[in-house]
């Protein structure tokens, strides 16, 4: 795959939160309660968003960008959207950014990428239930319970639609004015939930306390990112030390990396796991907005 050491700590991470959703899927089928299949549908797209993310769906220049914005003065990776490409061209050159704003911003817009991909998976798999539904002469108690699982993916297209289109007027505003010193959130990531939290039919006690658990959460992808910059920088290291020879210095080195790697991996699960948990109260809070 040739991926970097940050990416394939990231790629351990996903794989880990799948394997532990399918569990839970498993014992919830055994128990019968996927009788719809809605569940393992959803494990299906997630999988697919994995594959396509670390290039494994078997398409060439699927991955999603490396972890740094710049190699050797070049992006690392194509945003995929003439937009994008604009937007991210006018930026870098405007001067409104130091080199750590613009690092910031390269992730806001990857992040952005990543989103778009996403939708365009499930809409993929909506066109395709939807072919399915229309085929069937029939109607019945279970065509009914396909009915509820379509509407219940038209409302996640919603949901994710919203969050692309505000997305995207955020990097606009960005990449035109800089970034706003005031601005509450910095990581792309908790910008969109706290967007989409003060959407939500949340009490104001509600939204306060939510305020604060994504501050937590802030802290801990921040954390975060400052080991996966450490692991890079210990990979580099690693692999200058195997050039020389010197055993004991390698044997240090290999057990920094490892040590290194370790931590970025217990941190993404942590944090990408804390995140699906933010969405999910998220999620419940806009579908109560819509009864």
């Amino acid at each position: 795959l040739h991926l970097s050491a940050v990416k394939l700590a990231e790629l351990h991470s996903d794989l880990k939160i799948q394997e532990k959703d399918e569990l839970s899927w498993k014992k919830l089928k055994a128990e019968g309660l996927d009788e719809d299949g809605e569940k393992e549908a959803k494990l299906r797209r997630n999988l697919n968003v994995i594959m396509t993310k670390y290039g494994m769906n078997g398409k060439k220049d699927s991955q999603l960008a490396d972890t740094n914005y710049i190699k050797d003065g070049t992006e690392s990776d194509t945003l995929d959207d003439p937009r994008l490409e604009k937007l991210w061209s006018k930026a870098k050159t405007s001067g409104k950014f130091s080199d750590e704003e613009l690092d910031k911003l390269w992730r806001e817009f990857k992040h952005h990428k990543e989103k778009i991909h996403e939708y365009n998976i499930l809409l993929e798999t909506v066109s395709r239930t939807e072919d399915i539904h229309k085929n069937v002469i029939n109607p019945s108690e279970e065509n009914l319970v396909k009915e509820e699982i379509l509407h219940n993916k038209h409302r996640e297209l919603k949901e994710k639609l919203r969050s692309i289109n505000q997305g995207f007027e955020r990097l606009r505003k960005v990449s035109h004015q800089g970034y706003d010193t005031s601005s509450e959130f910095e990581e792309p990531r908790v910008i969109d939930l706290w967007d989409m939290a003060k959407s939500a039919n949340f009490t104001e006690k509600e939204l306060e306390s939510f305020r604060e658990e994504l501050k937590h959460f802030e802290a801990k992808i921040e954390k975060h990112h400052h080991y996966q910059k450490q692991l890079e920088i210990s990979h580099e290291k690693l692999k200058h030390v195997e050039g020389t020879g010197d055993k004991d210095h390698l044997n240090r080195n290999k057990e920094k990396y490892a040590m290194l790697q370790e931590k970025t991996k217990e941190l993404g699960y942590k944090v990408k796991k804390h995140l699906q948990d933010l969405s999910s109260r998220i999620s419940q809070g806009l579908q109560h907005n819509e009864l």
